[in-house]
């Protein structure tokens, strides 16, 4: 039986000056960058430390027609350049709790793009985090609280407060608690969500990774300032890893809400459709080529907006992150775009 076709009855909401407000936050992120920045160079504003690795999506085949749009409208294979990362700003050991995420970008993708500028370029990217959703339920929250933290840690509690009030700060604090411990478990075998909309044609979709295997850590858990890279190159260098790319479609705006990037949109509202096939083949981080390699990916930009005009971003999280990666791409003068003909060798 053909399953029934997802609603398309979603839609964004847009207040009127939101795209001016969305620009002062992403010169707020700048000047952070800059702040970071060596030799006159803006580091990230988050995601500052990452590990840079090389892999192959792989689109399946026989997929159901609402899946079957943009990137995965028929079976392919594809080049990819993977970063998994820690969250904050700062280059920071791996035993301090933080939001792990990992990004990967997609080369040789045909059609045109969003960005104005990069329409014939060939990447589609993917970003991800280790939760399905995120504390904040749009972009004021999210750089209110970033924004308090880069101040003395002893006024974080009152900064916030005054920017969100009592209430909506004191249902914020678990959640920050909790994404901030994050799982210790190694970046290789733990599962990583979008957390925020994007569209697959006249759907809209949440896009996850799954691992389709979790074996236990092999680098010691906790011993190092690098041990979550120490295990990836260990377990890189015996097998690889392999994830399965799953799709959630929009059910309705209270299960799987399109602006409200707190919600999260639970797999027995909106079941998982596994659409491709991500592998990180047998490789060694440590060789001169695996070191070439993963000097190159930290000179790559990823952006959720470096993709087809059938994935587009949604919601006010993502739309925010339109100007803010776009400012960060500029001050950082990322490397151009790849095409598949880098050599490493």
């Amino acid at each position: 039986m053909t399953p029934a076709a997802p609603s398309t009855h979603w839609k964004e909401t847009i207040p009127d000056g939101e795209e001016a407000k969305h620009v002062g936050y992403a010169e707020t992120l700048r000047a952070i960058q800059r702040g970071r920045g060596t030799g006159g160079k803006a580091s990230r504003a988050l995601h500052a430390k990452g590990y840079g690795v090389e892999g192959e999506l792989t689109v399946l085949g026989e997929l159901p027609d609402h899946a079957r749009v943009g990137l995965f409208a028929k079976p392919a294979t594809y080049r990819a350049y993977v970063r998994y990362s820690n969250g904050d700003g700062r280059r920071q050991s791996d035993t301090k709790g933080d939001v792990r995420g990992i990004a990967v970008k997609v080369v040789g993708v045909e059609g045109k793009k969003i960005i104005p500028g990069m329409e014939q370029e060939k990447t589609q990217d993917f970003l991800l985090i280790r939760t399905p959703a995120i504390p904040f339920r749009d972009a004021d929250e999210f750089v209110a609280v970033v924004t308090a933290a880069q101040s003395n840690p002893l006024l974080l509690l009152p900064r916030i407060l005054g920017r969100l009030g009592v209430g909506r700060t004191f249902a914020l604090l678990p959640q920050l608690a909790k994404g901030m411990k994050g799982s210790m478990a190694p970046l290789a075998t733990t599962p990583y969500f979008s957390a925020a909309p994007v569209c697959c044609g006249a759907y809209a979709v949440h896009y996850a990774l799954t691992p389709q295997e979790s074996p236990g850590p092999v680098a010691a858990n906790g011993t190092s300032s690098d041990w979550m890279r120490d295990d990836l190159a260990l377990r890189l260098a015996k097998e690889p890893v392999v994830y399965d790319l799953r799709l959630q479609f929009y059910v309705d705006d209270t299960k799987t809400p399109i602006e409200d990037a707190s919600v999260e949109w639970k797999e027995e509202d909106a079941p998982f459709v596994t659409v491709a096939r991500l592998t990180l083949p047998t490789q060694s981080l440590d060789s001169p080529r695996g070191k070439k390699l993963g000097d190159y990916i930290e000179g790559l930009s990823f952006d959720p907006w470096h993709a087809l005009e059938a994935h587009r971003p949604l919601g006010n999280v993502m739309r925010a992150r339109n100007q803010a990666y776009r400012l960060s791409t500029q001050e950082r003068a990322a490397a151009k775009e790849p095409d598949g003909t880098e050599r490493f060798d």
